[in-house]
């Protein structure tokens, strides 16, 4: 065989493998939120940023950016009085959201799928990831007038 030839085709080979390989990585890595897409990203056990201030009427949108399920639970006593609970699945309160999970993977954000809610009433909310709570996963919004 002319080695040119077979040399050219493992290079071929190989670049065509590694490229197959980086796309397949790429859907599953952990990647920052950017422009309008979304304002917090989600790794495989910590929000992206777990701290976010945001001015009253704004909309901010998780984004799961892993490979693993997640959630976007409200924490109901760190959220102002007046202010609407927010969950994934659109639950009502903390209770029935936690419970949901823990049913039925209720309120699942599944990879690059997106949660949106628009924070109307100022000061400090704390929310989880139901499934990674115990690792450390949770964020806050510090929403200002």
């Amino acid at each position: 065989m002319n080695r040119r030839v077979y040399l050219a085709a493992v290079g071929t080979a190989v670049s065509a493998g590694l490229a197959g390989c980086s796309a397949v990585r790429s859907a599953f890595e952990d990647e920052p939120c950017g422009g309008d897409e979304c304002t917090i990203g989600m790794s495989r056990n910590e929000f992206l940023p777990d701290e976010y201030e945001a001015d009253v009427g704004e909309t901010v949108v998780w984004k799961n950016t892993s490979g693993a399920d997640h959630t976007v639970t409200a924490l109901e006593e760190n959220m102002p009085d007046e202010a609407e609970y927010f969950a994934t699945g659109g639950y009502e309160d903390e209770e029935t959201a936690r419970n949901a999970w823990h049913d039925s993977t209720g309120g699942r954000l599944g990879t690059r799928e997106t949660f949106a809610h628009t924070f109307e009433v100022p000061g400090t909310y704390t929310y989880i990831c139901e499934p990674h709570v115990k690792g450390g996963m949770i964020g806050r919004i510090i929403v200002s007038e």
